[in-house]
């Protein structure tokens, strides 16, 4: 690209072209700010937080949403395009899930939202199932020896969500407290959930 926004990060240059496409009237800009609002607070991490959070204070809904994620995860309001089924993967002291969509992106954005850059990227699409250890190192989560790594790859019919770990010292913690340590990257495995 040889233009004169090609030097500015993405997010300036997709305002930009929103911009310009609504000065033209291709697109309502109050329609693209709905959007924005919907993914900003309604839909994304924030919502897998609070799956996560519920699995870890109620042994009975963490044994449903492991048996069956998606009707788990509408109990609780979270369902629509590309939620449709998903699969919750518990990570425990010996085992760890780490989440990848080989071929594009399947995410599940009911839980987490759009997917992050780095997610689509090809390096991480090519390099989490052949050397999942490194890459993971690469986001500063480093496994020991003992704990064995399983990849999994979401695709358009199945998505796949981490339940990570509960991190020790939390069991005081409400609800909502709990969630607001979940991060998206845990939940899709590349990282871990650190306590307060």
């Amino acid at each position: 690209m040889t233009t004169a926004t090609s030097h500015l990060d993405p997010a300036l240059r997709a305002e930009a072209l929103a911009s310009l496409l609504a000065e033209r009237g291709l697109i309502d800009q109050a329609t693209v700010d709905s959007f924005i609002k919907a993914y900003e607070q309604s839909v994304g991490p924030m919502n897998g937080a609070k799956v996560v959070a519920r699995a870890w204070t109620d042994p009975q809904y963490r044994a449903r949403l492991l048996a069956d994620g998606t009707t788990a995860i509408a109990e609780l309001g979270f369902k629509g395009a590309q939620g449709e089924k998903i699969v919750v993967l518990e990570n425990t002291p010996r085992l760890h899930h780490v989440v990848v969509c080989t071929l594009c992106s399947c995410y599940p954005w009911p839980v987490l939202g759009l997917p992050p850059s780095w997610y689509k990227d090809p390096s991480y699409r090519s390099r989490v199932v052949r050397e999942p250890r490194q890459v993971l190192a690469e986001f500063g989560l480093v496994l020991g020896d003992d704990v064995q790594i399983k990849v999994f790859d979401s695709s358009s019919e199945v998505r796949y969500m981490v339940l990570p770990l509960r991190p020790p010292g939390t069991e005081r913690l409400t609800e909502e407290e709990l969630a607001a340590l979940v991060t998206r990257d845990s939940m899709v495995g590349v990282a871990q959930v650190s306590g307060p």
